[in-house]
């Protein structure tokens, strides 16, 4: 099983190897390659993590969620609710 320090971007999108996306801060356990899904998105998208602790999440007034590593703290992106590959599902 590969392990992918994520930080997002173009390379991460396209990468579909089995596998583990870990923060690139502490190395915490983020996603599977088993929820990554393709969307317009210009970033890769996950549909959930790999455990509940896997992140933190954040409500900001404007809409999406804002997430973070759920160990360090680093940012992440957000959740969009809804909006992932089957109803009512999230993307990450």
């Amino acid at each position: 099983m590969s392990y992918c320090s994520f930080s997002g971007g173009e390379v991460y999108k396209s990468h579909f190897r089995p596998g583990l996306y870990v923060c690139s801060e502490c190395g915490h356990e983020l996603f599977s390659s088993a929820s990554k899904f393709e969307h317009s998105s210009p970033w890769p998208s996950f549909s959930e993590t790999v455990h509940k602790d896997s992140i933190s999440k954040h409500p900001e007034a404007w809409g999406p969620i804002k997430v973070s590593c759920g160990k360090c703290g680093k940012g992440l992106g957000h959740e969009f609710l809804g909006d992932g590959p089957k109803d009512g599902q999230s993307r990450f």
